[in-house]
């Protein structure tokens, strides 16, 4: 076989083997991708069961009730438009509250609800840890003079 040839044949295995281990990636993150949906979207597009999602918009004002075993929440999440019940037993986070955003990792049920397996409180620009707003809430920014 001429060096040519060989080289050829080199490049045609690496260019098959870069092929065949990025087909094998797609499909191993097919499987761990998480689509996002508001409830509108869930309204015109149907429920997508069967798969991991992510449900996000505002917590409903007087939708939060909490379960006797201290550890099940139900509210409802919506959009303007629509809305959803969702399920979450675990721990909230802080922000989590009515009026609030929050995007819910989970999946669907036939019945159109919810069930959350984690949640993300979200929270808008006028944000201050609980910490600083202790503090007297002075701007995050503020730049401070240090004593000698």
């Amino acid at each position: 076989m001429k060096a040519k040839h060989q080289r050829l044949t080199l490049v045609l295995l690496g260019l098959a083997a870069v092929i065949a281990a990025a087909l094998l990636a797609m499909s191993a993150l097919k499987d761990q991708a998480s689509f996002f949906y508001a409830p509108s979207d869930v309204a015109k597009q149907g429920l997508p069961l069967g798969r991991a999602v992510r449900l996000g918009g505002m917590v409903q004002a007087g939708s939060i009730k909490r379960a006797p075993d201290g550890v099940t929440i139900h509210f409802v999440v919506g959009d303007g438009i629509a809305t959803t019940p969702v399920t979450f037993a675990g721990i909230a986070p802080d922000l989590f509250r009515e009026r609030s955003g929050v995007v819910a990792e989970g999946h669907f049920n036939p019945d159109g609800s919810f069930t959350a397996t984690n949640l993300l409180a979200k929270h808008d620009e006028k944000y201050m840890p609980p910490e600083l707003a202790a503090k007297g809430g002075k701007a995050m920014h503020e730049t401070r003079t240090l004593e000698p």
